[in-house]
């Protein structure tokens, strides 16, 4: 190349890097600009606004939808600096999109609301590709320190305890330590060693409503330079934000409540700035979103669909209500079930009886509640499980008549649903880890697992009361 060619090309760098930084800095605006509303503001406009609209979509007041897999630039240097990294790009859908930006832009705000942090969210294709794009970047081989392991409490979705045991573990022969009793720190103290990458708990877990404190194993996982990755799916933002209590990384299988309307799979993984790590790189522990981003999730390939993110985001903007509404109803099932004849246990946080309510008023609340009529409410989410009455709790004959005499509720492994669904863990979402594994998880073969709906209350009750009758 001639001297003007390298002078014109060094000419084009420098410019686009300065575009690129223009970007950047008009995203911190709009990012200051919405940290000042409430959480269903955020949740209905996120980052996109009339500059935006009218830049990108003729005006239009609804995110657009790219369908592209690919960026087309302006010429050879912006292309340059785009894929070096200097500049914000979406390249191509592999890595991002605009569509999945809206989003992700989205709920990073909404797992970080009413905090001072910085956070970044990554939208993949599924709850369990989230999890794993958040723990395989601390699992990497690395000579200088011991064997990888990681803790976990044991009271996680099937899904989960199959990743953990059997792709990291069995296949990888990386070590999860489980942990039996989740309020125990001393457990938890217990499983940490040199080789220790992660601590990993599920809040509330699926199903048995499991809780711990995430305050408490945050410190201790502080203490030895490792980060806490929460999975808070049965919450949502509008209960519980882990990252305002210590954790490091948030998942969630949003195609859950986040995404009600059972038209998608989705996931998210959103971690706050500064993380610990034993391992990796500076720039990881400085921006684990967007390093996971642009490197590891780059290269593996759990992209989310751009339609897939579209949806998602408009089914956040009635997350808060929705939840509200699913949970006081959940209260009432869950009050109902535990005065029912034929119901041995009911295990809800809401309920006066539970073992941790004091961990699930400290942690469960339902967002900006304080600035509504009521006041403050605690809410105690739409998931619940209970046991069927047995004689013989091994031969569930009366667990599988109530459950096939219901009739307005959906027998599915689904959850989080606009829709009323029950499923039986034993059978279904832990059928997988075996016996052993389910005696790990406390899983019962007579346990009930029950997602409350929008339905009206009174005739979620009168199924279940059906149903329940048609026992013998």
């Amino acid at each position: 190349m001639s001297m003007q060619g390298n002078s014109d090309h060094e000419r084009g760098l420098r410019h686009w890097i300065q575009e690129g930084k223009k970007i950047a800095s008009d995203r911190s605006r709009r990012i200051g600009r919405t940290r000042k509303w409430k959480f269903d503001t955020v949740a209905t406009h996120g980052l996109y606004d009339f500059e935006q609209a009218s830049s990108l979509n003729n005006g239009s007041i609804m995110e657009p939808i790219y369908m592209s897999p690919a960026q087309a630039f302006h010429d050879y240097d912006e292309m340059e600096v785009a894929l070096a990294y200097q500049m914000p790009s979406w390249t191509y859908t592999r890595i991002a999109n605009p569509s999945t930006f809206f989003l992700e832009e989205t709920v990073a705000l909404l797992e970080s609301y009413g905090t001072n942090l910085e956070a970044g969210c990554v939208a993949c294709s599924s709850g369990m590709s989230a999890i794993r794009t958040a723990i395989e970047p601390f699992l990497v081989n690395d000579r200088s320190a011991p064997p990888a392991n990681f803790v976990s409490t044991s009271r996680v979705y099937g899904g989960t305890f199959q990743q953990f045991s059997q792709r990291q573990m069995h296949d990888r022969n990386i070590e999860v330590r489980w942990v039996t009793d989740n309020l125990d720190i001393d457990e938890w103290a217990s499983k940490i060693d040199s080789g220790t990458r992660f601590l990993y708990g599920e809040m509330p877990s699926n199903p048995a409503v499991a809780l711990f404190d995430i305050e408490k194993v945050a410190e201790l996982a502080h203490a030895h330079g490792i980060p806490l990755i929460v999975d808070s799916t049965c919450a949502s933002p509008a209960l519980l934000r882990p990252l305002a209590f210590g954790a490091d990384i948030v998942v969630q299988s949003a195609s859950k409540v986040m995404v009600a309307s059972g038209m998608a799979i989705a996931g998210t993984m959103t971690a706050k700035k500064g993380i610990p790590s034993r391992v990796g790189p500076d720039e990881m522990r400085e921006d684990f979103a967007t390093w996971v981003k642009l490197l590891p999730y780059r290269d593996n390939g759990p992209a989310m669909s751009p339609m897939t993110a579209v949806l998602a985001l408009n089914e956040l903007r009635s997350l808060r209500t929705r939840v509200a509404q699913m949970s006081r109803s959940a209260q009432q099932v869950a009050r109902f079930l535990d005065e029912h004849p034929k119901v041995a246990r009911v295990n809800y946080p809401g309920l006066p009886n539970h073992t941790q309510a004091s961990i699930a008023d400290k942690y469960l609340t339902l967002v900006d509640s304080e600035y509504d009529a009521g006041g403050l409410e605690h809410l105690y989410g739409y998931m619940m499980v209970f046991e069927v009455a047995e004689r013989d709790a091994f031969a569930p004959i009366n667990t599988r008549s109530f459950y096939d005499n219901l009739n307005m509720f959906w027998r599915a492994t689904d959850l989080g649903r606009v829709k009323s669904v029950a499923t039986l863990p034993a059978i279904s979402t832990h059928q997988q880890q075996g016996e052993e594994g389910r005696a790990l998880a406390a899983i019962q073969p007579n346990y009930v697992r029950i997602s409350i709906g929008i339905e009206h209350v009174d005739d979620v009750i009168t199924d279940l009361d059906r149903a329940l009758d048609a026992i013998d």
